[in-house]
């Protein structure tokens, strides 16, 4: 099951952004990102969060529509977006889309990719998507779809990644090993349409981008 969480940070408004909001079948609002999906008519499936930064006209709005809401304590262990992360696992989600996870707190922006690692771990596909950046961590393979000349770049966030092999890229490797904190896999470019990266062991942020 396709599921798309929508938290408060940007969302750029594209078609091809409301395209995967529209086709998911779960459709989760993390607190404030609700104020995007009334702007684009949708309404989620369940609204999840402690409720301390929507708008209250959003809230209303909602609340008329009986949407769903799990409300949280503000004191709470865990961000909202792992919340809604946690509950969209616990409902059978099994593909999952983050948007408006990042932004001007670089805390929470790190916090919310790292939860792609979790997701990595339990074999969910699931990806951050912002105006520049399609962002996925993995600890085996992906295969990307591009255009010629699209950036990408791999970030080791383990002490070391090992068995990196890099297909349909500028410049290619096979088998290679990469230290945590090098930056020789950043600003590599698509050959073609399809890109492949897979690893043996360790875990690698996988990022396409665009300036």
């Amino acid at each position: 099951m396709k599921c798309v969480i929508i938290a408060n940070g940007d969302v750029e408004y594209t078609n091809d952004i409301i395209s995967i909001i529209r086709d998911a079948q779960l459709i989760i609002s993390a607190d404030g990102g609700a104020r995007h999906l009334r702007a684009l008519n949708i309404l989620p499936h369940v609204m999840i969060g402690d409720f301390d930064s929507i708008l209250p006209a959003d809230k209303l709005f909602f609340k008329k529509k009986k949407v769903e809401m799990l409300i949280f304590s503000s004191k709470k262990d865990h961000t909202d977006s792992e919340i809604c992360v946690s509950w969209a696992i616990d409902n059978k989600a099994t593909d999952i889309t983050l948007l408006g996870v990042t932004g001007t707190r670089l805390d929470h922006t790190l916090a919310n990719i790292f939860l792609l690692k979790e997701l990595a771990r339990e074999n969910i596909p699931a990806r951050i998507i912002n105006k520049n950046n399609e962002i996925h961590i993995i600890t085996d393979h992906i295969e990307l779809n591009g255009q010629p000349k699209d950036l990408l770049s791999i970030i080791p966030v383990t002490q070391k990644v090992t068995g990196i092999t890099l297909k349909g890229l500028e410049y290619p490797l096979v088998n290679a090993d990469i230290k945590m904190g090098s930056s020789i896999g950043i600003s590599n470019t698509f050959k073609g349409t399809l890109a492949t990266i897979s690893i043996k062991k360790g875990i690698l942020i996988v990022i396409k981008s665009k300036d």
